[in-house]
């Protein structure tokens, strides 16, 4: 997604105006525009004329509309997004208050103004328009001398770092030089990584080269770790992968990333992080059930004695059409990041977001048990039975 202008009053009303790049970035739109925000876009709508013979005939023509949403449709299989609003622009084709429907589609810019632009809408645009956060898989496509750091996005690949060490040949009897140099370009890659890829964002490092120089250069950078305690890299010794990339430049990345053994490990990496989140809340309602609850009320009364450590919600909440109610649940997002939690947002097209919408769409692992909150669930249930 492409922020072209953002323009946001102190008061929180305001415009921004962005250009989805990608079919994921519809799926953001959709959770960007409300029922009641007002948008700007390029459009194609039937108008009929008539000639001074008094013949009706009738043409499309393309223009810009203003509408007041107020339907929403998105088809997640073509990520199709279509806004349904009427006319509260002048517009020489088109009268105000006229019914009309922008189909918005990748690369067509449109202006979304609302009365009150929340944190969690805000952290959407920033996470769609910031490539670091959809880029949770990074490579490094290596020979020896030679070595890019990239970044993988589901719509491009970015250069972070580019790494060239001139390695002499191994002379008869003579390898001191050559070792040496590798060392030399081993480190300045290993420093690139650490420089360039975001861990905590990052599910999957994959290390591809042609011949030996992956196994090579691996050994050496966990060696070095452990001899240096650089805990960033032991504790993520699991996310790198070894494949096999015919040269160290930056074209092989599509060569290791077609690899089957890659593919099945990078399929959902994007949504690795909600499926551990959901599968620890699980686990805790099992064995420390009172650490674990779900429902808006339950999940409130627990942030209100700042307990919650993890908070999962679906952002189909924030899609909700009551403006009260959608506030709500921006109040607890806000409340618990303030309270230093964690809050994970599910998207809902997900295998783990559908979990969670059955669980109300809102739980919340606890840092300790509140004891209100299970009286409040051992009432309940005498009361039912």
């Amino acid at each position: 997604m492409k922020l072209v202008r953002k323009d946001i009053e102190k008061d929180n009303a305001g415009q921004v105006t962005l250009v989805p790049e990608e079919p994921e970035d519809m799926w953001h739109t959709y959770n960007l525009v409300q029922v009641g925000d007002s948008l700007r876009a390029s459009t194609i709508r039937k108008v009929q004329t008539e000639s001074s013979t008094g013949s009706v005939g009738s043409n499309r023509v393309r223009t810009t509309l203003t509408l007041c949403v107020e339907a929403i449709d998105f088809d997640s299989q073509a990520c199709q997004l279509r806004v349904k609003g009427t006319n509260i622009q002048e517009n020489e084709y088109v009268k105000m208050g006229a019914y009309h429907t922008i189909e918005l589609e990748p690369n067509r810019q449109f202006t979304l103004a609302k009365k009150q632009w929340d944190s969690v809408v805000l952290e959407r645009i920033e996470q769609a328009c910031d490539p670091a956060w959809s880029a949770d898989v990074a490579a490094v496509v290596m020979q020896e001398g030679l070595a890019h750091v990239c970044l993988v996005t589901p719509s491009m690949t970015l250069t972070r770092a580019k790494v060239e060490v001139n390695i002499p040949r191994k002379r008869k009897g003579n390898c001191s030089q050559h070792d040496r140099a590798l060392e030399r370009f081993y480190e300045q890659v290993v420093q690139a990584i650490l420089r360039h890829i975001n861990f905590d964002v990052v599910k999957c490092i994959l290390v591809a080269s042609p011949g030996f120089v992956r196994e090579q250069f691996c050994d050496y950078m966990f060696q070095q770790a452990v001899k240096t305690d650089n805990k960033v890299l032991l504790e993520n010794r699991s996310k790198f992968l070894q494949v096999h990339a015919s040269s160290g430049h930056k074209y092989s990345l599509k060569e290791a990333l077609c690899d089957p053994t890659v593919a099945s490990r990078l399929s959902d990496t994007k949504a690795a992080g909600e499926v551990k989140a959901l599968d620890d809340f699980y686990k805790m309602l099992q064995h420390e059930p009172d650490r674990a609850f779900y429902g808006l009320k339950q999940v409130e009364k627990a942030n209100e004695a700042m307990a919650i450590d993890t908070l999962l919600i679906s952002d189909e909440l924030f899609r909700h059409q009551d403006v009260a109610t959608r506030s709500r649940y921006v109040r607890l997002v806000d409340s618990v990041k303030e309270n230093a939690g964690t809050v994970r947002i599910f998207s809902s097209l997900h295998v783990s977001g559908e979990q969670l919408s059955q669980l109300t769409g809102v739980a919340a692992i606890l840092r300790f048990p509140v004891p209100e909150l299970s009286d409040q669930e051992d009432d309940s249930s005498s009361e039912e039975d």
